[in-house]
């Protein structure tokens, strides 16, 4: 039972460590990584790091994404009213 607590006391204070912006995905994701290094080896906090950043980076991926995705519709005159 202690492992997941650590697991989610190391994510809060990394997000804590970390701006609002490069925060985004980094709770969600170092919850599910804490959780499964714990079950694979106890290795919880390892998990909720790296699931950590691997949050993050998918965060940015769907904001390029969308990004892009509005600069489209800007030029095809979809985003005008």
């Amino acid at each position: 039972m202690k492992s997941p607590l650590i697991a989610i006391t190391a994510a809060l204070l990394m997000l804590g460590a970390t701006s609002a912006a490069n925060a985004k995905g980094c709770i969600k994701g170092a919850v599910v990584g804490g959780v499964a290094g714990h079950y694979a080896g106890h290795h919880g906090v390892l998990g909720a790091a790296a699931g950590c950043l691997y949050g993050r980076h998918e965060a940015k991926e769907q904001e390029k994404q969308q990004q892009s995705q509005q600069q489209q519709n800007q030029v095809n005159g979809q985003g005008k009213l």
